[in-house]
């Protein structure tokens, strides 16, 4: 995805010398005005960073992230790809954008989508300020629908729309160009699309130790990512190299990221993402651009919400006009650490998917589970549905979330003592932290814009009111209580 300037007008010419100084300095600050910065966002599907998904990526951390800034605790805010991107072009969490899983009946890309939050997305915002878009690749899941316009439709803000027809495929897919279908097969040079209980149930059903048979093939599995991402490498040198050669490096902003990560195996499951673990929700997030000096590491906490805030920012879009959820974070790219004052939690949110029928793999599991492997694993159930507080600061490292289910189930895990996350703390931790934790997933849980933004449990301006406890949402406080004795 690219946002490049407006194109060029007339040259500009400098006063007398009478006036040089005074006219010197209007011109350069109509040149910087004029001169707006691009900006090229790099978007990697299913890319982890707990597992090792950028160990092949040297290229690409030695061109983006050596060239610039790298954040090392950056999130998603769901994990799952439509939902998630869906946060990164409205820079809202799913419960404002209303994208839920990978369906049209989830949302994605439905007509419902298409009318409510693309106008207001961050492409069409920067078309508006004069922006000239291009979008190449994976847009949402069930982008080309029929029932949603096709791939006729081309969202607003796009001048050019080269985009794949629903999921991810190398070869034998379908591009909508500017709405127009074109087909390509499978032919390299010309095709390939880089080129062009302490756990909740769900994780306790998985087999342990894995079989023999499953560990071969996560293994091969876990090559062939890597192997596909010494394209993503290339890609990503193409890319540098082109802006050098048209002399527009030095004034574009190069953003690399992810969609959501990832797992080939962890906690025996077989391989997906949608659980709410560092594997899947963590992401890389490397940036270069004008005045982002080389070599810099950043460990403010960072959310896929922030990206379409940024963006804007970059591009001097007043962002305060918008509804958006997240925050700019080119402060932080550009020295400013905030001073204490940059957030200190995000959320994450993801609901279940399940069949109403028994899948054939996993028959003694019934009706309600989806994404199941052959040895009877499934991946995913209806009441898999969570919401968690990701909580980073000086005084805490911690995860609390609580699962919509019967039990409501609450896992909470410490990831300073406890970084693989193998022991829930839920019924040990003190009672006094798990109320506020509690209290403040209910606030974020219906946040929007400016409050999504609030101080969090551990920032010196939060504010916790024990009453809250017993309003709205007292049924679920008791549940709440007689899960944790």
């Amino acid at each position: 995805t690219s946002f490049m300037n407006p194109a060029p007008g007339p040259p500009l010419r400098r006063a007398g010398p009478r006036h040089f100084q005074r006219q010197h300095a209007l011109l350069d600050a109509a040149l910087a005005e004029y001169r707006r910065p691009n900006v090229v966002l790099i978007l990697a599907d299913d890319l982890d960073v707990a597992i090792g998904g950028m160990i092949p990526l040297n290229k690409t951390k030695r061109l983006i992230g050596d060239a610039g800034i790298s954040f090392t605790n950056t999130f998603v805010a769901s994990p799952l790809c439509c939902p998630s991107r869906a946060s990164i072009l409205t820079g809202k969490y799913p419960h404002n954008h209303h994208v839920i899983n990978n369906t049209l009946e989830g949302n994605c890309s439905s007509q419902a989508w298409q009318k409510s939050e693309e106008p207001g997305a961050f492409p069409a915002l920067l078309q508006e300020h004069g922006y000239q878009t291009f979008f190449a690749g994976k847009y949402l899941n069930e982008y080309g629908a029929s029932e949603a316009g096709g791939v006729e439709h081309v969202p607003p803000g796009w001048d050019y729309w080269f985009a794949l027809e629903k999921n991810s495929k190398y070869y034998n897919y379908t591009l909508s160009v500017n709405g127009r279908p074109e087909k390509h097969g499978q032919n390299y040079s010309e095709d390939y699309l880089t080129d062009v209980l302490d756990k909740h149930w769900l994780i306790r059903q998985a087999k342990t130790p894995m079989s023999n048979s499953s560990v071969k093939f996560l293994d091969d599995a876990f090559r062939k990512r890597w192997r596909t991402l010494l394209s993503v490498d290339d890609l990503v040198e193409k890319v540098v190299k082109k802006l050098e050669s048209t002399g527009e490096l030095d004034n574009t902003y190069i953003i690399f990221t992810s969609d959501n990560g990832y797992h080939t195996g962890q906690f025996s499951l077989p391989m997906d993402k949608r659980q709410l673990y560092e594997f899947d929700i963590r992401v890389p997030l490397l940036v270069r651009g004008p005045d982002v000096k080389p070599n810099q590491t950043c460990q403010m906490l960072v959310a896929n919400v922030d990206l379409g805030p940024t963006i804007l920012d970059i591009a001097r879009y007043n962002v305060s006009k918008t509804q958006m959820d997240g925050m700019s974070f080119l402060p932080l790219m550009n020295g400013n650490r905030g001073n204490g004052t940059w957030r200190t939690d995000i959320l994450v949110e993801y609901e279940g998917e399940g069949q109403n029928i028994t899948d054939p793999s996993c028959p003694l599991l019934g009706p309600g589970v989806s994404e199941c492997f052959p040895d009877c694993v499934c991946e995913d159930s209806y009441n898999n549905t969570y919401a968690c507080v990701r909580t980073m600061s000086p005084s805490g490292n911690l995860q609390y979330c609580e699962f919509d289910d019967s039990e409501v189930f609450v896992e909470v895990y410490n990831l300073t003592a406890d970084p693989f996350q193998l022991n829930n703390i839920a019924k040990s931790i003190d009672q006094e932290v798990l109320e506020k934790m509690n209290h403040r997933l209910m606030m974020l849980q219906s946040c929007s814009g400016a409050s999504c933004r609030t101080p969090g449990v551990y920032d010196s301006g939060y504010k916790f009111d024990p009453r809250m406890m017993f309003g709205s949402h007292s049924l679920r406080r008791r549940k709440l209580r007689q899960a944790l004795k």
